[in-house]
């Protein structure tokens, strides 16, 4: 690199922060630790009229949740701010002023009936070199009109004067040379004076000059922006500080076309947001990965492969493999599938690493929702039970699934097994397996397996049916970890009094019980 690498976030506080924008932070945080730089955050609040109450903590909150650093910024302090661009306007009005004495900007008194009654005269109006002359603003009006109708208050806007007749190159890492011709481009507003604040381009622009920002990285919807940006540059004469650009490829719909929506998420039942989302407005509330059970390292490493792999097959990759790996010679242009079932497959590998009794605690509350006082069990009775099944499973809350016969005893029974598993005779055996439990001088799995083996063996029993109507007895279903692994935990007493229930309930003659 030839100069430091400096990148930034800089999302608008104007709701929760989608999954989309999750992955442009994240991918400025990889590119900018493989490359030993650092990653600013910035909010860019300058649309007053968009904020959403909260929205802000939210943010930093989903940042930190997921493990993605900030070196500079909001919430972290440091030598280039204030960091909310409502917060700069002093240092706005100063390059506002210089585009104007420059002649690169001028005032626009248009007011929006003006702007409506052109668009409406106009096919395709586009307020540029061929319109403004018949537009109300200082190009067209004697300067005195112009400090009068400004000291009596008169709302206007500034806008960026671009001539036609150039070709604007854009310079992207990704998509390579960019040119677009500036005919195409409209006089963008840069301020606004009703609320004194800069638009998006301008604020930007210069922020990323003064906060030294080597590499600006962001969605590709901002790419038609960018030739704007460029000539921003220019006017400011600071086109040897002009960053580099990355415009990264959308995140699009699992099925058919268009990019990735909340709406996709709701139809198909997958989050769009890291976080939960409390809409201080609506009073909706929206779903995030992070209480849908998603490990944050998960998440990480799902998002990284949409639109970039490693340049091999690896696809289990901790946040500093990604680090080391990062590079956007293995990022794709075109836009990436939100393929959410990879992201729930993910989760799994992360899940396995945690110590089992870490998850026991995590598995606790969801105990109490299903009306099991986990006070009543052991925390080694319930660090056992996750060791057993822990590896069956891709969330904390799949644990109720595998394992809920260890605290409840089965009320029912699967008809399948029934009809599979269980015979005229299977009562009988039932009760001779009994008394071989009984019999037992030692109830763990260890001691327990053989003898019980020999005695199905040594009778000539079916083992498969005998073994399976055992594990139906106990269990409710033909499933669950190792059987005589379950018995231990159960107990001598607790395994025989399900069997005993199942020999009374389960009936042949009946569909189901």
């Amino acid at each position: 690199m030839d100069r430091e690498v400096r990148v930034r976030f800089a999302p608008s506080p104007t709701g929760p922060l989608h999954i989309g924008g999750v992955r442009t932070a994240l991918y400025n945080y990889l590119f900018a630790r493989h490359n030993g730089g650092k990653m600013l955050l910035r909010i860019e609040d300058t649309d007053s009229n968009r904020f959403v109450p909260g929205a802000e903590d939210y943010i930093i909150e989903s940042l930190k949740w997921l493990g993605i650093g900030i070196d500079e910024g909001v919430g972290h302090g440091g030598e280039n701010g204030p960091y909310r661009q409502s917060e700069r306007r002093d240092i706005y009005r100063k390059y506002v002023k210089q585009l104007l004495d420059a002649g690169r900007a001028y005032i626009a008194f248009d007011t929006p009936e003006e702007l409506e009654a052109a668009r409406t005269a106009t096919p395709n109006f586009q307020y540029d070199a061929s319109t403004r002359g018949s537009m109300r603003n200082s190009l067209t009006m004697p300067a005195e009109e112009v400090k009068r109708l400004i000291d009596n208050g008169e709302k206007y806007v500034v806008r960026f004067k671009i001539e036609p007749g150039r070709a604007v190159v854009v310079d992207d890492l990704l998509r390579g040379k960019v040119t677009i011709k500036s005919d195409i481009l409209d006089d963008k507003v840069l301020y606004k004076s009703a609320d004194d604040l800069p638009t998006y381009h301008l604020a930007n622009i210069v922020d990323d000059h003064l906060m030294g920002i080597s590499h600006v990285i962001r969605g590709e919807e901002w790419l038609p922006s960018a030739p704007l940006h460029v000539l921003l540059y220019e006017a400011f004469d600071w086109t040897d500080s002009m960053p580099h650009f990355v415009h990264l490829p959308l995140l699009l719909k699992p099925d058919g076309k268009g990019k990735l929506s909340k709406r996709d998420g709701d139809r198909l039942g997958f989050p769009v947001f890291p976080l939960e989302w409390h809409d201080p407005i609506s009073g909706n509330i929206s779903s995030g990965y992070r209480e849908s059970g998603y490990l944050p390292e998960a998440v990480v490493n799902f998002l990284a492969l949409l639109g970039w792999n490693p340049g091999d097959d690896t696809e289990i990759m901790s946040m500093d493999d990604l680090i080391e790996k990062f590079s956007f010679d293995h990022c794709s242009r075109a836009g990436a599938k939100f393929a959410y079932e990879k992201g729930k497959w993910c989760n799994h590998p992360y899940l396995q690493e945690i110590d089992a009794a870490k998850i026991a605690e995590m598995f606790k509350p969801i105990l109490r929702e299903h009306g099991v006082n986990p006070e009543d069990y052991s925390d080694e009775y319930i660090t056992k039970v996750v060791g057993m099944v822990k590896g069956r499973i891709n969330f904390v809350k799949d644990l109720w699934d595998q394992a809920s016969f260890f605290f409840t005893r089965p009320d029912s029974y699967d008809p399948k097994a029934i009809k599979k598993r269980w015979s005229p005779e299977t009562p009988a055996i039932m009760n001779e397996l009994i008394s071989q439990l009984e019999a037992l001088p030692d109830f763990s799995s260890a001691a327990a397996e053989q003898p019980i083996l020999d005695w199905i063996t040594s009778n000539s029993y079916h083992m498969g049916n005998v073994m399976n109507a055992f594990r139906l007895a106990v269990v409710g279903e033909c499933k669950g970890p190792h059987m005589f692994d379950i018995t231990e935990l159960l107990g001598r007493e607790e395994t025989i009094n399900r069997i005993h229930t199942a020999i009374e309930r389960i009936k042949l003659d009946e569909p189901t019980v």
